[in-house]
C-alpha cells in the first residue's frame, strides 16, 4: 500500500499566524433514555504562535469536543528538535490535566519525494473527551526550543459516535455540534466569519454523514471533498493457511472506519518474515469501551489531507492507518491497515523494515508500567498466526534487508540493502531510533515470544482432590481431580490432557484449570500435558498415585482401662487403647464418642476421663489415605464402690469431709486390718487419701498378694487412684487391702474402689 504523509487536517489558517478554524458536523438523531446519538467524526487544527521567535505555543483555548490530538508542522523533512507538550481540559472532570509530552520522533516517509511534500507530525495522544487545549514546544531540558519548524499547529480529533455499540454507551459528555469560537489570544475571539468572510450559514453547522470528509474549511464547497477516482485494485494474493488458529479480530467496519478516506488500493509484501511491536504512545487510562473510538481517531489523524481555503489539497496524508493491527489493554484485536488481515499487507510502522514485516500496536504508552497480560496474549496470538502463515518460529531470528541507511535506538547502524539479524518478534526500537514500544513493553517481548512460540510456560500441578498425599504418593479410592496452573494464557493453549500411566484419559480446553479421572486399583502415575496452539507440548512431573478400596482394620478393638489420677463422682481417669492397621497407608484414628479427638497413625492410646455410673459408648474410626475407613465401638461403665460396701476386718475409723468420695472415708493404723470388695469387671483402681504420715498396705487380687503400696506423699492428696489392675476380659474378681502397720506411720485412709464393667 502506498504510504502517504502525516499532515494536519482541512484547516483555514488565519492571517498573522492566528487560529485555524474548521467546519464540524452537528449531532444528528435523538438521544434515548441512555446512550448517545450518532455523531460524525471531525478533525480541526489550531496554529501555534511565535515560532519565528524560537517559542511556539497556544494558550489555554476553548475548543470543540475532541479526544485525540497531535502536533504537526509544514515539512516532513524537518525534525522537531525539542519536546511538544500539551494540556487538555477534561469534559468529564472539568479540570485541566498536567503537561504531557508528545512523541515527536515519528518514523519518516521512506520515499524522499513524498517526504518533501508532506507534513511532519508527532505521534497522536489519546486524552479522552476534552473541550480545551494548551500547547507549548520546549527543549527536553526544559528551556524553550529554537529553530522550530514552520507551520506548527495542533490537530484535534473527535472520533464521533459511529458504531452501534457506541450509541448504546453512556456519553462521557455531550457538546452541541455548533461551531465553537476559538480565541486568537486569551481575550480576543475569532469567529468563522471573521477569518474567512463566509456567511454564518456557510459554517460547519450542517450535519455530515460518516462518508463525508471529517475536516473541512469554512467554504461551503469544503463540506464534502471531491470523491477520488478509484484506481484499479491489484490482484489480492491468496490467503495462506497458518500453523496456528486465527484469533478473533474486530474488523474495520466494526470500529467505524470511513473507507472513503482510504481510496488507494492495498500494497502487498511477498511474505511476513517478522513482527514489529509498537505502542501508540497514547494515554493508558482509557476504558476499553473507548478503544474503537481511539483506533478511529488514529485513523483520522493518519489520513486527513491538508487543504487550502479553496478546498484544494496542498499536502497529502497517509492513505491509511499505519499499523496492520492494534490491540487494547483488554486484549481486543482491531484490524488496522486495509487489504485483508490474512494477507501480507504493506504497512507503515517501522521505517526501513515495512517490506518484510507486519506491525502490531498496543494502545497506550508503556514506558512504565508494562502492558496487561490480556494485551500481551493478543499480541502473541496475532504474531504467531501471521508468522505461522509463512512457517516462521516466533521464538526464532531472521535476516531482514535494510530499506534505509540509519541507526536504531541502540546505535546499531544499518546500511540500505544489507541484511541484519532480527528476532522474529522485535520492538520498533530494534529497527528505528525511537523509544517505542516503551521500556516496559520492550522488556515484555521475551514473554510475547515464548507465549507465541510455545510450549506452554509455567505448567505445574496445583492440587489433587479426591486423593491424599502421604510421603511422595497420593492415595485414592478411584476418582480424583487434578488442578493445574500455567503462565501462558489459555487463549494460546489448544488443550490440556490428564495422563494416567502416560496415556490421556481426559482432555480439557485451553482455558480449563482441572480435569477428573477414575483409576483402577493399584499403583499409577498421573501427569498433566499442555498442548500449545503450535502443537508443542509440555508435561508436568509424574505424580505417584495408589488406588485401593480396602478399609483399615482394628487389630485391637478400643478398650478402656482405669489409670492413676484424681477420682471424683463425675470423672474417672481412664486410658483408651487400640491398634489399627491398613494394607497401604493408615492416615488417622478418630475418637467419635463420647467425645472427639484425632490421632496419628502410630498412636495407640490416650488418657481420658469417663463419667462414673453411666454407660458410655466409645466409638473409634480408622482412616486410610485413600479415604477408606472402619469403625469399632464398645460400651463401658465406671462404677465407684464406697468403702462402706467393703467387707471389713480389724479396726477402722470413719472420717467425714467433703474432700472424700461421698463425703466419708475409712482409716486404720491396725496391722492386719483389711477391706475386701467383690465385683464383676475388667479393670479396677483403689482410691485413697495421701499425706506425709500415711503408711503402707498390701493388695491382694483373687486371694493372691500382688503389690505393696505406699500411701506416703509430701503433699496431702484426696481421692487418688493409687493402684490399678486391668484384665483382658470382664470377670468376677476380689480385691483386698491389708494394713501393713508401717513403723512410725501405720495409718492408711481408703476412699473406695472403682471398677469398669
Amino acid at each position: 500500500m502506498k504510504r502517504r504523509a502525516w499532515l494536519t487536517l482541512g484547516a483555514v489558517v488565519l492571517g498573522g499566524g492566528g487560529i485555524v478554524t474548521y467546519a464540524v458536523a452537528s449531532p444528528s438523531g435523538d438521544h434515548g433514555a441512555t446512550g448517545q446519538a450518532k455523531r460524525a467524526p471531525k478533525v480541526y487544527d489550531l496554529t501555534l504562535k511565535g515560532a519565528e521567535t524560537g517559542k511556539a505555543e497556544l494558550p489555554q483555548t476553548d475548543t470543540k469536543q475532541f479526544s485525540l490530538l497531535g502536533v504537526t508542522w509544514d515539512s516532513a523533512t524537518k525534525r522537531l528538535h525539542g519536546t511538544a507538550q500539551v494540556r487538555t481540559h477534561s469534559l468529564k472532570t472539568g479540570e485541566w490535566s498536567a503537561w504531557r509530552d508528545l512523541e515527536v520522533n515519528a518514523d519518516p516517509l521512506e520515499d524522499p519525494k513524498e517526504r518533501a511534500t508532506t507534513r511532519g507530525a508527532s505521534e497522536p495522544l489519546w486524552v479522552g473527551p476534552s473541550d480545551g487545549v494548551q500547547v507549548q514546544v520546549v527543549r527536553k531540558n526544559g528551556t524553550t526550543s529554537s529553530n522550530l519548524p514552520k507551520g506548527l499547529s495542533v490537530s484535534l480529533v473527535d472520533p464521533g459516535v459511529v458504531t452501534e455499540a457506541e450509541t448504546k454507551a453512556e456519553p462521557a459528555a455531550y457538546v452541541a455540534g455548533t461551531v465553537a469560537e476559538t480565541s486568537a489570544s486569551p481575550t480576543d475571539s475569532v469567529s468563522p466569519s471573521d477569518s474567512t468572510g463566509a456567511a454564518p450559514t456557510d459554517s460547519a453547522s450542517a450535519p455530515a454523514s460518516p462518508s463525508d470528509s471529517v475536516s473541512t474549511s469554512a467554504s461551503p464547497s469544503a463540506t464534502t471533498p471531491t470523491t477520488p477516482t478509484t484506481p484499479t485494485a491489484p490482484t489480492t494474493p491468496p490467503a495462506r493457511p497458518s500453523t496456528v488458529p486465527k484469533p478473533p479480530i474486530l474488523s474495520r467496519a466494526d470500529w467505524g472506519a470511513d473507507e472513503s478516506r482510504s481510496p488507494d488500493p492495498s500494497d502487498y509484501n511477498a511474505d511476513v518474515k517478522a513482527v514489529f511491536v509498537h505502542h501508540t504512545d497514547t494515554a493508558v487510562d482509557y476504558t476499553c469501551d473507548q478503544s474503537a473510538a481511539q483506533v478511529r481517531s488514529i485513523y483520522l489523524y493518519h489520513t486527513s489531507d491538508k487543504l487550502d481555503s479553496n478546498n484544494k489539497v496542498i499536502e497529502k496524508a497517509w492513505n491509511d492507518i499505519g499499523y496492520n493491527f492494534l490491540v487494547d489493554k483488554c486484549g481486543t484485536i482491531f484490524e488496522g491497515r486495509k487489504g485483508g488481515v490474512d494477507q501480507p499487507v504493506l504497512g507503515a510502522h517501522t521505517f526501513g523494515s515495512n517490506r518484510e514485516s507486519t506491525g502490531i500496536a498496543v494502545l497506550g504508552t508503556y514506558i512504565t508500567p508494562g502492558a496487561s497480560n490480556a494485551a500481551l496474549a493478543s499480541v502473541a496470538r496475532i504474531a504467531a498466526w501471521k508468522l505461522g502463515q509463512y512457517g516462521a518460529d516466533p521464538a526464532g531470528t531472521v535476516q531482514l534487508t535494510a530499506g534505509w541507511t540509519q541507526k536504531n535506538y541502540f546505535g546499531t547502524s544499518f546500511v540500505e540493502g544489507n541484511k541484519y539479524t532480527f528476532n522474529r518478534i522485535s520492538g520498533h526500537r530494534d529497527g528505528y531510533n525511537t523509544q517505542c514500544p516503551g521500556n516496559s513493553l520492550y522488556a515484555q517481548l521475551p514473554t510475547i515470544r515464548s507465549w507465541a512460540a510455545g510450549p506452554v510456560q509455567g505448567l505445574k500441578v496445583a492440587s489433587v482432590t479426591g486423593a491424599t498425599l502421604s510421603g511422595s504418593t497420593y492415595y485414592t479410592k478411584s476418582a480424583l481431580t487434578v488442578k493445574w496452573t500455567a503462565t501462558t494464557p489459555g487463549s494460546l493453549i489448544k488443550n490440556f490432557q490428564l495422563l494416567v500411566d502416560g496415556k490421556p484419559v481426559a482432555t480439557a480446553s485451553g482455558t480449563a484449570t482441572s480435569a477428573s479421572a477414575t483409576v483402577a486399583a493399584g499403583q499409577h502415575t498421573v501427569a498433566v500435558r499442555a498442548v500449545h496452539q503450535s502443537g508443542k507440548t509440555t508435561t508436568t512431573a509424574a505424580l505417584n498415585v495408589a488406588a485401593e478400596t480396602t478399609a483399615p482394620t482394628f487389630t485391637t478393638t478400643p478398650k478402656l482401662a482405669l489409670r492413676g489420677g484424681t477420682v471424683n463422682t463425675t470423672a474417672v481417669p481412664v486410658t483408651l487403647s487400640w491398634k489399627a492397621t491398613d494394607d497401604t497407608a493408615l492416615r488417622s484414628v478418630e475418637l467419635l464418642s463420647p467425645t472427639t479427638a484425632t490421632f496419628g497413625p502410630t498412636v495407640t492410646s490416650s488418657n481420658r476421663t469417663a463419667k462414673s455410673g453411666t454407660a458410655s459408648t466409645w466409638s473409634m474410626r480408622a482412616n486410610d489415605y485413600a479415604g477408606n475407613s472402619r469403625t469399632s465401638s464398645l460400651s463401658y461403665t465406671p462404677v465407684i464402690l464406697q468403702e462402706s460396701s467393703a467387707t471389713k476386718s480389724g479396726s477402722w475409723t470413719t472420717r467425714s469431709s467433703s474432700s472424700y468420695l461421698g463425703g466419708k472415708s475409712y482409716s486404720s493404723g491396725s496391722k492386719g486390718a483389711s477391706l475386701t470388695w467383690t465385683f464383676t469387671g475388667r479393670s479396677a483402681a483403689w482410691v485413697v487419701s495421701r499425706a506425709s504420715t500415711s503408711g503402707q498396705a498390701y493388695v491382694y487380687v483373687d486371694g493372691t498378694k500382688v503389690a505393696t503400696v505406699d500411701l506416703k506423699s509430701s503433699a496431702t492428696q484426696y481421692r487418688q487412684a493409687i493402684w490399678t489392675k486391668t484384665w483382658s476380659s470382664s470377670a468376677k474378681h476380689t480385691v483386698k487391702i491389708v494394713v501393713v502397720g508401717t513403723s512410725g506411720r501405720p495409718t492408711i485412709t481408703t476412699d473406695g474402689l472403682v471398677y469398669i464393667k
